[in-house]
């Protein structure tokens, strides 16, 4: 670390002399970037073994890396017994430990350095180590999320200040002693910002700003003006950071390769061409809102009740051999609105990795006006048999599974709208990536009460998807072996493919969202249906399938068409 930054940075230092203090202490600082662990430790000689976010650690590389430099895994969301005691472990072995206190990347209103307020768990843990918190301030590493701030020559000016460390104040009963600790430690942030601007008499752009503007540019955005509803639709581009093809198809097709691993974990089968004839033939008899009906009972609406913001579960009207698939699950996410606010419903992609940036953008929607609630779909999250990863099962050469886990999917998202609308909310959004926007495309087809569809990458050319894409080689392989032919496939298209239907909805709600280098829902596929669908809009964003970029870009969008 020190080797790179000190080639692309310029890292100025004050209160150093307190950073090289011995014995254990709590290193607390505030976060405006994923590069200010890294910084931090390249300027101060002793290790510091980080707290870092438990939705890195499952990656294998990511994983690998942290536990290499001592890191060790925290859930944002609640207090963990095992990260607490892993902590205070290695604080009484004299070790650093490195905090955020704000639990993420902050910036502006949301950040400690504007008076907003810090998280209990540092000055907590302080005071059951018995060991001071040393508070650090870091600003300008925002800046790398910038190509030109790595250039050799440029030397990114990056401020880095220490304070005096704050005693634990074993003598003081608990409660006491944990407020005077939050109260010290955010007056030493506000303190240390102030003399940080005032020494280096930083500028504005100097100051944090949140990665995407960082990314994207402060000014001229955007290629053109944004459109209200109801607008002439067209390809719509954003001028992002350049993303070459090479890099873009080099990491899809190594995701799709862990994909197809996936699915020979376990020799997923294709069932046979017997029972695909007879299930097929079924399916045959019905329109879609035959197929996703969803069914009128009240266990769903007793289940939200009252408890307006809480986690829901309720027994899916779909029965599957796995028991645990069989309960659906949302996490609602209010804004002070109250029920009648219109609610986002997100849903997330196939294997999805982690559900830490759909709980970061509910904030976003929260601030905006709107309820948002997580859905987890069949297969996914709390819904994953024991033995099985996440979202192995809900795309296999099980065809039939395959078609009953998305008619579980929208049917149970559904019966929640239905379970909304008697508590007095009568708009809905979706947010759908992947495999959830194919849900949210099926959705579309049978339901109409929607401010806005925004369907990223998702999953329209079900053909190209199961005898073409990447991620369904290994697929393809088992169906041969069972003699399943695409034409008794295609049999099932009228309920199954995005494609091959109409929106119920108003289509000027949908937006269509394709990664230009996207190998698995292909541009070509999705500008198609964008056709198709008359007066939907399509937005190109410079990524493959894989890829945080086109979630940000999504809902600036959204946004500017005013939700």
């Amino acid at each position: 670390m020190k080797l790179l930054f000190g080639c692309v940075a310029r890292v100025r230092v004050i209160g150093y002399e307190h950073a090289e203090r011995v014995g254990g202490f709590l290193l607390a600082a505030n976060h405006i970037s994923h590069f200010d662990p890294l910084i931090i430790s390249s300027v101060v000689r002793r290790k510091i073994d980080w707290m870092a976010m438990a939705e890195f650690f499952p990656n294998p590389f990511l994983g690998s890396f942290l536990r290499a430099v001592d890191a060790f895994p925290a859930d944002r969301y609640r207090a963990d017994r095992k990260t607490i005691r892993t902590a205070i472990e290695r604080l009484n072995e004299g070790r650093i430990v490195g905090v955020f206190p704000e639990g993420g990347i902050r910036d502006g209103a949301r950040s400690l350095l504007e008076g907003a307020p810090l998280r209990p768990g540092a000055s907590t843990l302080a005071h059951m180590a018995a060991v001071p918190i040393l508070p650090c301030v870091i600003v300008g590493s925002d800046r790398f999320y910038s190509k030109k701030s790595w250039l050799p020559l440029r030397r990114t000016p990056v401020w880095v200040a220490f304070g005096d460390p704050i005693p634990p104040f074993p003598d003081t009963e608990k409660s006491a002693a944990r407020e005077r600790l939050e109260r010290e430690l955010a007056a030493a942030f506000k303190h240390l910002y102030a003399e940080v601007r005032e020494k280096f008499s930083l500028t504005p752009d100097d100051l944090p700003h949140p990665p995407r503007e960082r990314m994207i540019g402060r000014v001229g955005a955007l290629r053109r003006p944004p459109k209200a509803f109801g607008a002439a639709r067209h390809p719509y581009h954003y001028r992002a950071l350049p993303f070459s093809r090479a890099a873009a198809n080099t990491v899809d097709l190594l995701v799709c390769a862990s994909m197809n691993f996936v699915q020979s974990r376990h020799r997923l089968h294709a069932r046979s061409c017997e029972e695909m004839e007879r299930y097929v033939a079924e399916c045959e008899k019905l329109t879609p809102h035959d197929f996703y009906a969803a069914p009128r009972d009240g266990e769903i609406a007793s289940a939200i009740g009252d408890a307006y913001g809480a986690t829901v579960t309720w027994r899916s009207p779909i029965d599957s051999k796995f028991s645990a698939n069989n309960i659906a699950r949302a996490d609602f996410f209010p804004c002070p609105r109250g029920w009648s606010a219109p609610t986002v419903l997100m849903l997330h992609a196939l294997m999805s990795a982690s559900h830490v940036g759909y709980r970061r953008w509910a904030a976003h929607f929260n601030e905006l006006g709107w309820n948002a609630c997580f859905v987890h779909l069949p297969y996914h999250y709390s819904r994953v048999p024991r033995g099985y990863w996440n979202g192995e099962l809900a795309i296999t050469a099980d065809l039939i599974r395959n078609a009953e886990g998305l008619r579980q999917g929208v049917i149970e998202v559904r019966q929640l709208m239905a379970a909304l609308r008697e508590r007095g909310c009568n708009e809905f959004g979706i947010l759908g990536t992947s495999y959830g926007g194919w849900i949210g495309a099926l959705l579309a087809i049978v339901e109409r009460d929607f401010r806005f569809v925004a369907l990223m990458a998702p999953i329209v050319n079900v053909e190209h998807a199961i005898w073409e894409s990447p991620a369904s080689a290994f697929m393809r392989r088992e169906l041969r072996r069972a003699k399943i032919e695409p034409s008794l496939v295609m049999r099932h298209f009228h309920l199954s493919s995005p494609m091959h239907n109409e929106p119920l909805c108003s289509a000027e709600r949908v937006l269509f969202v394709a990664g230009d280098f996207d190998l698995i829902a292909r541009p070509a596929d999705i500008e198609k249906i964008q056709q198709k669908w008359r007066g939907s809009e399509l937005l190109h964003v410079r990524q493959g399938h894989f890829g945080y970029r086109m979630l940000r870009e999504t809902i600036a969008r959204l946004k500017e068409r005013g939700l």
